[in-house]
């Protein structure tokens, strides 16, 4: 990448930290603070980076960041989708299509993200890609961002890979793979019918798989809303939650959250969650 162009990105990167106001994501303002928007040390937490490769890459030094890093530095500064592919323009990176792992979520969904601190939550697209956790969201569910390609998507690594289930009691296998189904359908229901990401996975999960094959011939449709879900965690063993939809004005991205079952103890459930923290949970569920 050439030095104008890296140093045109750092400039760019510096001018959209310096307008965000600590509390826009979540941080103390503090008495002390000499600078009216983000510090580079803060930009670097919020994008899981080191603080010295955030500074280079602000003084225009440094490698070429990665794909993942840019989404990262894309949500933590808080970009519009313009913003964003101008950001992979001058690092000389391809803009990820809609979809993707590299997706760019909405910053009034990541708003929202934010003020949920004290029940998990997360941000997936319309073909079960997460986008983005919150930590009480990883400690349930385990971390869900190193995933790529088809295997980004939970119902591919549902259909596809057997361990991704065992976060779900067996008895509840079944109508988790016919909710599944019906809501892909209705997801790729509401693309454009020559939309290639979709039907590139439902092309992939046909061949691979029998199960999918027999419920996709059923013709079932309908979008998961809400749901009540019974999951084994390795600590807290069988927890019970009802998981809430909150969708995005086209349906290509979804805010989840979720809320103890009626008659749980909510508030004593997520505080176990929080002291416990995020483990290496053996398989990934949503």
């Amino acid at each position: 990448m050439g030095t104008l162009r890296y140093a045109e990105l750092g400039a760019f990167l510096r001018s959209r930290r310096e307008r965000i106001r600590p509390a826009d994501v979540g941080l103390p303002t503090g008495p002390r603070r000499r600078v009216p928007g983000l510090r580079r040390d803060e930009v670097a937490q919020l994008a899981g980076a080191s603080v010295d490769y955030y500074n280079e890459l602000e003084r225009g030094a440094g490698s070429q960041p990665s794909e993942q890093m840019i989404a990262a530095l894309a949500r933590a500064l808080r970009l519009s989708a313009d913003e964003r592919d101008y950001l992979y323009h001058l690092a000389d990176r391809p803009a990820p299509v809609q979809g993707g792992a590299a997706s760019h979520v909405h910053p009034g969904m990541l708003d929202l993200l934010d003020r949920l601190t004290a029940t998990p939550a997360q941000v997936i697209t319309d073909l079960h890609v997460t986008l983005v956790q919150n930590p009480l969201a990883v400690a349930l569910l385990g971390d869900q961002s190193g995933f790529r390609g088809a295997r980004a998507s939970f119902v591919h690594r549902w259909f596809t890979e057997p361990e991704s289930r065992r976060l779900y009691p067996e008895s509840d296998h079944e109508s988790q793979s016919r909710a599944f189904v019906a809501d892909l359908r209705a997801a790729a229901a509401r693309r454009d019918s020559e939309d290639t990401e979709a039907n590139s996975m439902i092309h992939s999960l046909l061949g691979a798989s029998s199960e999918f094959a027999t419920l996709w011939a059923d013709h079932e449709v309908a979008f998961r809303r809400d749901d009540r879900k019974r999951l084994i965690h390795p600590t807290l063993g069988l927890i019970e939650v009802n998981c809430l939809h909150l969708f995005s004005e086209d349906g290509r991205q979804r805010l989840l959250w979720f809320a103890p079952a009626t008659g749980r103890d909510g508030s004593g459930l997520f505080d176990l969650l929080a002291v416990i923290g995020t483990q290496d949970i053996a398989g990934h569920t949503r």
